[in-house]
């Protein structure tokens, strides 16, 4: 069995059509998106009119549930310009996403962690940057999961960790459409992918057990920069176009 596992796609149609390019030579048996599809000073419905239509499994980020819970007005700018751009059918669309989905015995899927869609699983956040949380940390924020593989978003940044207590295996895919970002939650911090690549992830079943291959494809980041400048957001626009937050030195 091969399974692909998108996330993060944040309203970048172009990124997310250089991963459904690559996707039907890659020939995947499922498709999983984690979450968080379409906020972004980008192509909010343009992207989720292609979502709407592909019936992947798709678990709800936070930033999706913000714009299904929250009114307008207490919606932060990125999620504002989202909502009153996104047509009644994919409000109704994001609106059948699901805070967890079990895939199978084997694979569970979460945005954050299992039991909190605006936390970090995969990168402990102290200071400026995000590194790897040791085992004890990840295992008490699994909460008792034990699905072999759980796969996770949120944090932008691609890893594979194995547990060696449990056996068990962490898979964040990275993000298709936003490299990086600047954030205050918990504490203000920086995720940098470090290039502008979209991302994704194929896991497949072997005799040998699973084998994780991460997907690092080019697309017209360019466009999705101007884009994001042309809607007034430049901190965008230069993560978007270099995969670092900020100015460059």
């Amino acid at each position: 069995m091969k399974i692909a596992v998108v996330s993060d796609i944040h309203g970048n149609v172009l990124a997310l059509e250089a991963v459904l390019a690559d996707l039907k030579q890659e020939a995947p048996d499922v498709i999983v998106n984690l979450g968080d599809c379409v906020s972004g000073p980008l192509w909010p419905e343009e992207t989720a009119a292609i979502l709407r239509e592909t019936g992947w499994p798709t678990v709800r980020g936070n930033h999706d549930r913000f714009l299904i819970e929250d009114p307008l007005k207490k919606l932060g700018p990125t999620d504002a310009f989202t909502a009153e751009r996104l047509s009644p059918d994919s409000f109704a669309w994001l609106k059948t996403t699901q805070a967890t989905i079990r895939l199978n015995e084997e694979v569970f899927l979460c945005h954050g962690t299992p039991d909190n869609d605006n936390r970090y699983l995969t990168e402990k956040v102290e200071g400026p940057k995000g590194h790897l949380p040791d085992e004890q940390a990840l295992l008490a924020d699994l909460k008792g999961e034990t699905a072999p593989i759980v796969c996770c978003g949120h944090t932008h940044i691609p890893r594979v960790i194995h547990l060696h207590q449990t056996g068990q295996t962490i898979l964040n895919p990275g993000s298709v459409g936003l490299p990086s970002y600047e954030d205050d939650h918990p504490n203000k911090h920086k995720m940098e992918a470090g290039s502008p690549h979209a991302r994704y992830a194929l896991m497949t079943k072997s005799a040998q057990g699973w084998v994780f291959q991460e997907k690092i494809l080019p697309y017209d980041w360019d466009a999705a920069s101007r884009q994001a400048e042309k809607n007034g957001r430049p901190g965008w626009a230069r993560s978007l176009k270099h995969g670092f937050y900020g100015p460059l030195s």
